[in-house]
């Protein structure tokens, strides 16, 4: 900890052990830094192609993927709350805290506005709202609003839902609409118009404000719920027409269910497991009392009844020690395994660990001979290791601890015919008395 919290690249915490990390980690710079000196971050919302990031002054930024502003956008004077793209990226939801609503196309005159009377915590696109058919969207305040558009180009409101409090975060995917209020979670099918199920909060303890439930569709058809302490997997189903009767013709199964160490503030699918940010409490050892402490992010393996634990790191972003639970969001790039950890003061990246990670990791270790092996295998893929450096490397190893003969033997398969390096190395082993 020696070194400043502000000046650290590396942003994990990687603990001595054997046991090689899944995740690098590196912050959001460029335009980023300049706009959280200044303003605090409050939303995000990736694409493949491009990140919208919402402040607590009321504004929105796009950005490109190294963090470069490429357009702003003065949406209203306080906090917005959420953005949403549709999946082609043309399309932007955004609502703030003084009830404004605007739905715009990026590339198009297209434009919807509305204030409400109330601050509206959610908007979310259609995922297809680039086709003529689709201009749909929803709001989520005191009630969760569909917006369609109609004859003369007019939208027409009708209530989804309403009498359970704020709802406080809404996910769209396919033909299904989730949503959370402070009950619980709720799923509708949009070509049934019928609510589908009902999945009921753990801990009604936690204030949902502070506590927020986080909504992720691993698919069309897999909802991952994480809320307080609480992670469940949903699979929606069909059912089968001999038991439809009045029931609706889908249905949901609850697949994986467990409790974690920490407060939930996102979620994330990896391939078959889960990342997990978490919002970390303890008690310092200076003054006893209790304190943030730096946020964790997890890959777990899900299991029906618990969960196994993959990897897990502390990441050091700027302003730890004041942000509460609701303060951190997690944000994915599907198809990319990268991961957005975005903060009031810092936006911080993880990706997945590839094969050139992997020999820098063997190397730091320094397992030369697998180094090697990995290099081999996958010479056509890494683009910072050369095979040659890491024999070299490996030779020196050697000859560092004394082990002449095995270093002299190394020497045939990695010098090959090179003729300078042969004497080279036949010269340095004379010099050492090795020459034998």
């Amino acid at each position: 900890e020696t070194r400043s919290n502000e000046e650290s690249t590396d942003e994990s915490e990687e603990d001595e052990s054997e046991e090689e990390p899944k995740l690098k980690y590196e912050r959001l710079s460029n335009g980023v830094t300049e706009i959280l000196q200044k303003d605090a971050a409050s939303c995000m919302t990736v694409h493949e192609k491009f990140l919208a990031l919402g402040t607590h002054y009321g504004k929105v930024y796009l950005l490109d993927v190294q963090g470069n502003i490429t357009q702003k956008f003065d949406v209203s004077p306080v906090k917005i709350n959420q953005i949403s793209l549709d999946e082609s990226g043309e399309h932007m939801g955004v609502c703030s805290e003084d009830g404004k609503v605007q739905v715009f196309g990026l590339y198009s005159a297209e434009e919807f506005h509305e204030t409400f009377d109330c601050p509206i915590k959610i908007v979310a696109v259609h995922p297809h709202f680039v086709r003529s058919h689709f201009k749909q969207f929803v709001t989520g305040g005191k009630k969760l609003l569909l917006y369609e558009r109609g004859w003369m180009n007019r939208w027409k409101p009708s209530v989804l839902h309403e009498g359970e409090g704020n709802i406080r975060n809404v996910k769209w995917r396919g033909h299904l609409i989730a949503w959370a209020n402070n009950m619980g979670v709720k799923i509708l099918d949009m070509i049934s118009k019928q609510r589908i199920t009902n999945v009921p909060r753990d801990d009604i303890s936690l204030r949902p404000d502070m506590y927020p439930c986080s909504l992720c569709w691993k698919d069309n058809l897999t909802l991952i719920i994480g809320w307080g302490n609480s992670v469940k997997i949903c699979s929606v189903k069909e059912r089968h027409a001999s038991e439809m009767r009045d029931l609706p013709n889908r249905y949901v199964e609850i697949v994986f269910q467990f409790d974690t160490e920490f407060y939930i503030s996102g979620l994330a699918p990896i391939c078959d497991q889960l990342v997990i940010l978490s919002y970390v409490k303890e008690i310092s050892e200076k003054t006893e009392v209790e304190c943030c402490a730096r946020p964790r992010l997890d890959i777990v393996q899900p299991l029906p009844e618990s969960c196994e634990e993959i990897s897990s790191d502390a990441l050091t972003v700027r302003g730890f020690q004041e942000n509460e639970c609701r303060d951190y969001h997690l944000e994915y790039s599907e198809g990319e395994s990268l991961f957005y950890i975005i903060s009031p003061r810092d936006v911080v990246v993880a990706k997945e660990r590839d094969q050139d990670d992997h020999i820098d990791w063997l190397l730091e270790k320094k397992k030369y001979e697998e180094a090697l092996m990995a290099a081999e295998i996958s010479q056509k893929t890494i683009k910072k290791h050369k095979i040659l450096d890491i024999g070299l490397a490996y030779i020196n190893h050697l000859v560092e601890k004394g082990e002449y003969d095995l270093a002299a033997r190394k020497c045939q398969k990695i010098l090959g015919k090179n003729t300078e390096l042969w004497e080279f190395e036949v010269y340095k082993f004379k010099e050492i008395g090795q020459l034998k």
